[in-house]
């Protein structure tokens, strides 16, 4: 499974990103999508995953701000960031998970910066 991820930028706080990612490679294995951000000094963490039934998880500091959607039939995985605070601030990854093979993978970061 290759990912390929699209979409950060700079944007002042307020403002709104739209992340994208597309699959390709053995995506039938694929179960659920999402992203996760890391930024200067922290762990990686879950930002947004969504499953392939429709399911989605977030983290609560960008409930209501930010929303994942996911096309099967084009297997891209898109993160909408709306009301973006400079605390967002990270490089955002890809990743996409297959239970039947207990296998992560990852998209290469893209970074999202919020000025104040």
């Amino acid at each position: 499974v290759q990912l390929q991820a699209s979409g950060g930028g700079l944007v002042q706080a307020g403002g709104s990103l739209r992340l994208s990612c597309a699959a390709s490679g053995s995506i039938s294995s694929i179960n659920v999508m999402g992203w996760y951000r890391q930024a200067p000094g922290k762990q990686r963490e879950l930002v947004a995953q969504i499953t392939t039934g429709g399911n989605t998880n977030y983290r609560d500091s960008v409930k209501g701000r930010f929303t994942i959607s996911r096309d099967n039939a084009k297997n891209t995985a898109d993160l909408q960031m709306n009301s973006l605070k400079p605390e967002d601030t990270a490089v955002y990854y890809c990743s996409a998970f297959a239970s039947s093979k207990l296998q992560t993978y990852w998209g290469q970061g893209t970074q999202v910066t919020v000025s104040s």
